[in-house]
């Protein structure tokens, strides 16, 4: 009985956090990667985005919008969003 309930603990757990991973689909124009400061809920974290590649990266948060700080400014963005890097700027697509 013991065992069930550290199972089941361990499954919510894990629910609990895929549920607030956040994915961005980017492609970055650039040739260098840029890490960039994430915003959301009050909280600040770091991004990457490899250079010259198309990928996805995650966040963890529960907010249904961060913002991303650029070397045009902050961006807000959507969980799913697709963007795009260029000079280091961010464009919603």
């Amino acid at each position: 009985m013991k065992l069930k309930k550290i199972i089941l603990s361990v499954a919510f757990l894990l629910v609990a956090n895929l549920a607030s991973a956040w994915t961005v689909r980017y492609y970055n124009n650039d040739s260098k990667k840029h890490v960039m400061e994430v915003r959301s809920n009050g909280t600040t974290q770091q991004i990457e985005f490899g250079a010259s590649t198309t990928s996805s990266t995650s966040v963890q948060t529960s907010a249904s919008e961060i913002e991303i700080k650029t070397e045009c400014g902050w961006v807000k963005v959507k969980d799913g969003a697709k963007i795009s890097i260029k000079n280091g700027c961010i464009k919603i697509e």
